[in-house]
């Protein structure tokens, strides 16, 4: 029998790993892929869902019936508990057993991180498929009764993108139903400095964010850590408040909880890894995209995590296929790819313009990075979602 690998994980990170390896390997390979949701989802689209441009089924793809035709097993369920030591996941449905194991299973929100924020609190939030369908219901509720908005991060986030492109969204948002001047709209992050996006900038990126929060009327406030998201008011620890209508933010991640429960990660849930994607312990598990532990380089008063969704985490899955590869080979998994090494690749939206972020380097020193504004980026970024989903649905994950 083919050695069989098991893939834990359906979004960005899971779904390059399984089916790489699958068309790396073919028939030498017996892949499963395990997850707890049957549909991929563009998480990048998430910004847009809030203002009724996007619906829920715009921005995701079952993956079942994709996953069967590249002669992946799909298993519809959640790993519950991971043992490298006996090469068994325990799922909702089944155990699993396997040669190699492929841990993508993304991340959580913390909503403890302070008072307030989360599904029951006073605060919206985009990092979640339910949660930016709840911020749309609050959205239109504001619309009618509109009054002071709040876009912000907390201390510990890392998907600064997000923020940006939703504060930039709202202000265009604002502008179209005739609110720019009544509404003050406040984003406040724990970056140190406008446009750090837990990478630590880029040349002139601070000037460029600035000119676009002048021009569109956002008052930022930098450097800073939230206490508590009350019932219309937003208190940061240096006393500071800022009353809100409506109020969104995002959280810090951590780790799935079968990574927890298993005992296999951090403190935060993540899983510390090799160059080559491998955990520290075991060489037949990997850890990719959300999963993997990636230590914040910044020494700040305020902490501002690293982001590694999207474009890091399919590079993450491609290594650790080809290493799996190799491996099944019976050769030594030499393919290594450096977090910080990882080329920057973003195209940040702003309602009908946009920002793209490219970098030679996910973190410094970088021999150049360029941020470059216009509304071809909208546009861009409106293309780029039409042909991922392309790709997803038809399974053609070894595309850029």
């Amino acid at each position: 029998m083919p050695p069989k690998a098991l893939v834990l994980g359906g979004n960005f990170a899971g779904l390059t790993a399984a089916i790489t390896l699958k068309r790396e390997l073919g028939s030498d390979v017996d892949v499963t892929l395990v997850s707890k949701s049957d549909r991929f989802v563009f998480y990048p689209s998430l910004i847009w869902v809030p203002f009724g441009k996007r619906t829920a089924r715009d921005i995701s793809v079952p993956i079942g019936r994709m996953l069967d035709e590249h002669g992946v097993e799909f298993v519809h369920a959640e790993a519950t508990k991971i043992d490298p030591a006996s090469r068994k996941v325990e799922t909702t449905g089944s155990v699993h057993g396997y040669d190699y194991l492929v841990i993508a299973t993304g991340f959580l929100n913390d909503f403890e991180v302070i008072p307030g924020l989360g599904p029951a609190g006073n605060a919206y939030s985009i990092t979640a498929l339910d949660s930016a369908v709840d911020a749309a219901e609050g959205w239109a509720r504001f619309v009618n009764e509109p009054g002071p908005v709040v876009v912000g991060a907390t201390q510990g986030a890392a998907c600064f993108g997000a923020a940006y492109e939703f504060v930039f969204n709202v202000a265009y948002q604002l502008k179209r139903h005739g609110l720019q001047k009544r509404v003050p709209l406040h984003y406040i992050s724990a970056e140190p400095f406008a446009g750090h996006f837990g990478i630590g900038g880029l040349a002139g990126g601070q000037r460029l964010l600035e000119m676009f929060f002048k021009m569109t009327g956002i008052r930022g406030v930098f450097d800073v850590a939230m206490e508590e998201i009350g019932p219309g008011q937003l208190r940061l620890t240096d006393g500071r408040t800022f009353p809100f209508r409506y109020a969104m933010v995002v959280p810090p991640f951590v780790g799935a909880e079968a990574v927890s429960v298993s005992g296999i990660g951090n403190p935060r849930g993540f899983i510390d890894v090799k160059d080559t994607y491998q955990t520290l312990q075991h060489p037949d598990v990997y850890a990719i995209g959300g999963a993997a532990a990636v230590n914040s380089p910044w020494n700040l008063v305020n902490a501002v995590g690293v982001p590694k969704t999207g474009f890091p985490s399919e590079t993450m899955a491609r290594v650790a296929a080809a290493n799996i590869a190799s491996q099944v080979r019976g050769e030594e998994p030499t393919t290594e790819e450096n977090f910080a090494d990882i080329p920057a690749v973003c195209v940040m939206d702003a309602g009908n313009n946009g920002v793209a972020i490219l970098a030679d380097r996910m973190l410094p020193p970088r021999t150049w990075g360029v941020m470059i504004p216009g509304p071809q980026n909208h546009l861009g970024k409106i293309m780029f979602e039409r042909y991922f989903l392309w790709k997803v649905r038809h399974g053609y994950m070894h595309l850029p």
